[in-house]
């Protein structure tokens, strides 16, 4: 018995030691829930449980009870205790999340209600770099004869897009295939009767106005297909930022219009998720896609980009 004693008397000091220990203020959302031995209660939030170790305080209050959804503001203890399925905590202040639920110090005249808005924005910019892949295709009866062909015309396409382009600009090969050309007739198997080379070569430049001259380039040089031709913004931080600012300002005005109309007022802002952005290129416009060998050039009108941005936002807006 006096082992017991002895024993109970320096787990007393030992708890009463820890409670001057290091803390920290948090806040803790989640639903109240009883420990597993009767008498003591716990938070259980989304990423942990934490132990009250002054739930006394608060169970006066008829919203106090299994699975109410609280809100409290306090310090985390590093403390000893009789229930040890989370970490202790002590609440300076708790109230409930729930709408319905009336709370000492409010006007239970007014609901509370989360509402979800959704802010859209477009900004234009103008692009900064141009990419155009070109391709020369070439066919003969055997395999070797049309890589052949088409390596020779793709050299000399490189070296023309590289004058053309200039220093700054990338020219390199972005897809090659060879294969064979077959021909379907009804009951019989398929016949190959030659073959196809296809080196696709991509310039990208960061001077927009060479577009028309690198393709009239690519033709001269023995090009005999435009892949395609894109416009981009490199550079597009500035553009992003502008975007996402205007998506959250008209989330923000939506959730202010819907506050006005149920004759109430945005409390505050709960959650805000980009939901990313999208960059729709302009489309060039020429004369034709078709290579020209004449010494007409080929004309390119470069259009602005749309930047597009979207923002899902939830406000909690107090109301009659």
């Amino acid at each position: 018995m006096k082992r017991l004693l002895l024993i109970t008397g320096v787990f007393a000091l030992v708890l009463g030691a820890a409670t001057v220990l290091h803390a920290k203020e948090i806040t803790v959302r989640g639903k109240l829930q009883k420990t597993v031995e009767a008498g003591g209660w716990l938070i259980a939030a989304s990423d942990t449980k934490y132990l009250i170790l002054n739930a006394k305080s608060f169970q006066q209050h008829a919203w106090f009870k299994e699975s109410t959804s609280v809100e409290a503001v306090g310090e985390t203890k590093e403390v000893m205790t009789t229930f040890m399925e989370g970490t202790p905590f002590e609440a300076k202040s708790m109230q409930p999340l729930e709408q319905n639920v009336a709370t000492p110090g409010r006007d239970d005249s007014r609901r509370v209600t989360r509402v979800m808005v959704i802010g859209d924005s477009i900004v234009q910019a103008q692009p900064d770099t141009a990419i155009v892949t070109v391709s020369v295709v070439t066919q003969n009866r055997r395999a070797l004869d049309a890589q052949q062909e088409n390596a020779a015309k793709t050299d000399a396409v490189m070296r023309a897009l590289k004058a053309a382009a200039g220093a700054g600009a990338e020219v390199k090969t972005s897809g090659y295939s060879l294969q064979p050309m077959r021909v379907y007739k009804e009951n019989q198997p398929p016949t190959i009767t030659g073959y196809e080379a296809r080196n696709s070569v991509t310039v990208t430049t960061g001077e927009l106005t060479k577009v028309g001259n690198i393709i009239d380039a690519a033709a001269q040089g023995g090009a005999n297909d435009v892949s395609g031709i894109a416009f981009t913004l490199r550079q597009d931080q500035t553009a992003k930022d502008r975007a996402l600012g205007e998506a959250t300002r008209e989330a923000i005005s939506k959730a202010r219009v819907i506050a006005n109309a149920l004759g109430g007022r945005v409390v505050r802002i709960v959650e805000v998720q980009e939901e990313g952005f999208q960059q729709r290129p302009p489309v060039p416009t020429m004369e034709t896609f078709a290579l020209k060998r004449d010494s007409v050039a080929t004309p390119i009108e470069v259009g602005s980009l749309d930047i597009s941005s979207r923002v899902q936002l939830v406000a909690e807006v107090e109301a009659n």
